[in-house]
């Protein structure tokens, strides 16, 4: 399966959002990554239920919901009301990883688990078969624009062999510092999905540069 690219909205221009909605429906990029974040689990805030609802009021692609708050079950079946198609929770924050996997299952959504770079990847062998994603931070969570962390390319490597040895079919996502310096040797240690926030607002032309980084 060729890989997947997914912009971060969180790097978007707030005050043109529309506009770098429609950019993304218009570029070759797979889904949308929407990052949420508390204040609490990261020590930053996003943004909420309405930012959600108004993005998803023009994507036209998948919304990859990505949550970096504490007790995320709270909030499951109030994320599907606002459009989100993906849900991923971190395995830092919850106390019961299955249900919280299973309750995401039931509300509509496929499931993620998002994991800190300080985090194993041995502790997903359980969830592995259950899930749909596994979202590798490979940046500390909570700020765009950090420098990736080389050991990613390891822990990739690391957890596809789990992924194949488990018949697992859950995807590789990779968040945090994806560039185009290191986003093809991410692909070839088996990365699945590429999350790109600087990167591709940043950039001069978005459009082409998603365009690259889909290559």
């Amino acid at each position: 399966m060729p890989h997947l690219i997914a912009p971060s909205v969180l790097s978007a221009d707030f005050a043109n959002l529309q506009r770098d909605c429609e950019m993304i429906n218009n570029s070759q990029a797979d889904w949308f990554h929407v990052d949420v974040m508390d204040g609490v689990f990261v020590p930053n805030i996003s943004f909420g239920f309405p930012v959600i609802k108004a993005i998803k009021k023009h994507a036209k692609k998948p919304l990859d919901v990505h949550l970096m708050i504490v007790d995320p079950d709270k909030y499951i079946t109030t994320f599907k009301e606002a459009g989100a198609d993906l849900l991923s929770v971190h395995i830092e924050a919850c106390n019961h990883l299955h249900r919280s996997i299973q309750a995401i299952k039931a509300a509509g959504m496929k499931a993620g688990v998002a994991i800190n770079p300080h985090t194993s990847v041995s502790l997903l062998k359980d969830v592995l078969v259950d899930i749909d994603l596994i979202c590798m931070m490979s940046v500390n969570p909570g700020f765009g624009g950090q420098k990736f962390i080389a050991n990613t390319f390891n822990k990739v490597i690391e957890l596809k062999k789990m992924i194949v040895d488990l018949k697992s079919s859950a995807l590789i996502e990779i968040d945090g510092g994806v560039d185009l310096n290191n986003y093809k040797k991410l692909i070839e240690s088996g990365a699945d999905v590429l999350v790109a926030g600087n990167t591709v607002f940043g950039s001069k032309d978005p459009v082409a540069t998603i365009a690259e980084l889909k290559k």
